[in-house]
């Protein structure tokens, strides 16, 4: 009698066969006849080989033993729509829908467009994530509305969505996801899909230039404009008008202005001399803006006088203001009557909307002196006081003392949100704060040195912009 054991490795288990081998012993003779299949069938039971497994399309008798690792997949692939995903399209739906684990049934009578007039984007998002399929206008719908409520988890979902369906090659959804990053502040997300478009269109790059403008990363948007440049693209009248939009300093407007007229002979549209009058009061070039508008070979309109107005209102320059506001009284008076009604303020909230950790929370400012976010705002800020920050307290417009005008500088709501959103997500990840007024300037000085501190990217995107806090500076280049 012989014991054998045979250990084979298959993924995460380990077979274990046992089988007994019965020896005969040795004799003189042999028996060597053939035995018929009828004398076998009735007086001995079937002949069967020593080891079935080593023979094709055979089974073992009993069934090996199988002793299984504890591995973190203890559940089968899910099922949809009653076919098997495999773990590469599993993977990819889990990443987009994160919710639909345990759905199998595709709900029926679903109208998706009427949920996206009703604003409720996310519910629409997670019906689709269902199996409800979604046309053509849904897209549209959904990305415009991300776009508009800054809602980057949901666009990015819905760009997971878009990726899988038949809708994902279309030209204009794409640069309608283009718009959708930009709005949101993420052009990195932006340029990924503008890199892997196979086809592209003239709004293609104006999307691209417009959006690297409105987050302060002109350079990137001017040499995108050199790009189309190289690759044989006309700009055209519109394109400009991007390029102007992320030009860096005065100079480089007007360069880009008479590059228009001179050399591809395009005629300035009052949007074209109002990009320059922005350029120029963007970097404090009041008089020289004033001259531009004097020298235009047109008569300036409403849109010329209401920019100049609103840059000499910012620098000071109050004999401007009053001939601009004079000005824009005579061509469009609804302006002035505007101006000369004594309405209420508006009531806001000291509320922000933090991004982070895959999610987006509402925190508002109640009681400054509770809470972990508050106790952490205390330790950043005498941080921030080593680094070189010192508070600006013209920014407080209370009557109170020097000390109560820094105790209000240090609690603004969006430090509050910042403060809440380090101790809540996962060190290194950006924060994206979405803030319902402007950002002082105090607050601003503050979060350039917090970004530095805390080695994160801060995104705060207030009324006006984004601002990209890193390494303690902003790409708004401290205007805004």
């Amino acid at each position: 009698m012989a014991s054998l054991m045979s250990l084979n490795r298959t993924g995460s288990s380990i077979i274990s066969t046992n089988f007994k081998a019965r020896i005969p012993t040795p004799s003189s003779s042999l028996p060597l006849k053939p035995i018929s299949s009828s004398s076998s069938s009735s007086q001995n039971p079937p002949l069967k080989p020593l080891c079935a497994y080593a023979l094709p399309n055979q089974q073992p008798t009993n069934k090996p033993r199988v002793f299984r690792r504890q591995t973190n997949r203890t559940h089968p692939p899910k099922q949809q729509n009653g076919q098997n995903l495999t773990g590469t399209q599993l993977n990819t739906q889990n990443a987009s829908c994160p919710q639909t684990e345990n759905l199998t049934v595709v709900p029926s009578g679903v109208d998706l467009m009427r949920l996206c007039e009703e604003g409720k984007i996310r519910e629409a998002v997670d019906y689709m994530c269902q199996g409800v399929s979604a046309d053509y206008g849904v897209f549209c719908a959904l990305l415009s509305s991300c776009g508009r409520s800054k809602s980057l988890e949901v666009g990015r979902r819905v760009h997971d969505l878009l990726a899988r369906s038949k809708f994902g090659g279309d030209v204009e959804l794409n640069n309608r996801l283009i718009e959708m990053y930009g709005r949101c502040g993420n052009m990195r997300d932006a340029r990924r899909v503008f890199d892997r478009m196979r086809d592209r269109n003239m709004s293609s790059w104006h999307l691209m230039i417009n959006g690297y403008g409105m987050n302060g990363q002109g350079r990137d948007g001017l040499s995108l404009f050199e790009q189309m440049r190289n690759v044989g693209l006309l700009p055209v009248g519109e394109t400009f008008v991007a390029a102007l939009s992320a030009c860096g300093s005065a100079e480089e407007g007007l360069i880009y202005f008479e590059l228009m007229k001179k050399e591809y002979g395009i005629i300035p549209g009052i949007e074209h001399y109002v990009g320059v009058i922005d350029v120029l009061g963007k970097f404090g070039h009041i008089n020289e803006a004033e001259e531009f508008v004097d020298q235009m070979p047109i008569e300036p309109k409403a849109e010329v006088w209401e920019a100049l107005r609103n840059f000499a209102r910012i620098h000071g320059a109050f004999e401007l203001e009053d001939r601009a506001e004079e000005m824009l009284a005579v061509l469009d008076p609804s302006q002035a009557i505007a101006d000369k009604i004594q309405t209420p303020p508006l009531k806001h909230f000291a509320g922000n909307m933090l991004e982070g950790k895959n999610r987006v929370s509402d925190y508002r400012s109640t009681n400054p002196y509770k809470g972990e976010a508050y106790e952490k705002l205390k330790g950043l800020n005498g941080q921030m006081r080593e680094a070189g920050y010192v508070p600006d307290t013209r920014f407080v417009l209370h009557d109170i003392d020097q000390e109560a005008k820094e105790q209000a500088l240090l609690y603004h709501s969006e430090r509050l949100a910042i403060a809440y959103g380090l101790i809540s997500t996962p060190a290194r990840t950006p924060l994206r704060i979405i803030k319902n007024l402007r950002i002082c300037g105090d607050c601003h000085n503050a979060i350039k040195i917090m970004s530095k501190i805390v080695g994160r990217e801060l995104i705060v995107r207030d009324n006006k912009r984004f601002h990209h806090f890193k390494d303690g500076k902003c790409s708004c280049g401290d205007y805004w």
